[in-house]
């Protein structure tokens, strides 16, 4: 066999070594883990939910990463309020230089303002495509990741307090993402960072998110490129959306190559609706599916 061609299989069956690796993660697992977190109650700073879904986190991953750092910290409101907030980073390889970054926002909201019933806009939101999908999504990757270790450094981020306050008035709100930023350590570089957010609902439907573009384009290319190359590109669709304050914004801030991938078209975003239902095992595992790729 001629070198050349010899070279071309090796890859091929690399690629497909891949896709298969990709293919485990388990949606249905996701999809109970969903459940699980909205089970709890609403995951609002400073409440037993809260305090019980943070301990179960910490519990999760430190079964399945090499380590695990919590960050624990308070905030203090616009309005005096002292929150007790905690950040959990779970790392592979945790000595390898070359690390991808995901992150995920674990708290839910404690007003549901956009509820089409405005008896119910002061309630809490459940939380189950905003915040409980894409922290199963990464405690899904946790679980192959333990299973198939990556050949480089991955740090799985799960923030908190990113849905907190008034996105107008903005110091209540991304909260987690802009402590870790403010602390990152020396040197902390990774090749590329993605905020994973509201991804899992029944109609996916995700744009290129406005500031991603304009700051990070090649990792929106790199995400978008491995969507098509393993099936997703009807749902990761190459037209550029509106900027969306995020949990990338203070990552960006702070000089690192993040994006968000989010899919704000959402009828349930910020209300009672946001409930399990909306969240089918598919939805989970198309986007376990793709980031496990983005690792391979």
């Amino acid at each position: 066999m001629r070198p050349a061609v010899a070279a071309l299989l090796l890859a091929l069956a690399a690629c497909r070594s891949g896709a298969s690796e990709a293919q485990q993660f388990d949606g249905t697992q996701a999809k109970r883990w969903v459940e699980y977190q909205v089970a709890a109650g609403p995951r609002i700073p400073n409440t037993p939910a809260h305090r019980a879904i943070g301990d179960w986190l910490e519990h999760e991953l430190r079964a399945r990463a090499d380590s695990v750092e919590v960050q624990a910290f308070t905030h203090v409101t616009e309005h005096g309020d002292t929150l007790h907030l905690r950040n959990f980073i779970a790392r592979y390889r945790t000595a390898d230089p070359n690390r991808i970054l995901y992150v995920s926002h674990w708290d839910s909201r404690p007003t549901a303002e956009n509820d089409p019933d405005p008896a119910k806009r002061s309630q809490p939101t459940p939380g189950a495509n905003d915040g409980a999908g894409s922290t199963a999504i990464l405690l899904g990757v946790a679980d192959v990741l333990h299973r198939q270790p990556p050949a480089f450094g991955v740090d799985l981020l799960l923030v908190d307090g990113e849905d907190y306050g008034s996105f107008d008035t903005g110091p209540d709100v991304l909260i987690g993402a802009r402590y870790f930023a403010q602390h990152l350590p020396a040197g902390y570089r990774p090749l590329f960072a993605v905020v994973w957010d509201m991804v899992s609902d029944s109609d996916q439907r995700i744009p290129e998110e406005g500031y991603s573009v304009e700051r990070a384009p090649e990792v929106v290319d790199r995400v978008w490129s491995a969507a098509e190359q393993i099936g997703l590109g009807r749902i990761f669709r190459p037209v550029v959306g509106g900027p969306i304050t995020d949990d990338h914004v203070p990552l960006l801030d702070a000089g690192l190559r993040a994006i968000d991938v989010i899919d704000i078209d959402y009828p349930a975003w910020h209300t009672t609706a946001d409930t399990p239902d909306k969240v089918p095992a598919q939805s989970l595992a198309n986007i376990g599916r793709l980031a496990l790729y983005l690792l391979r």
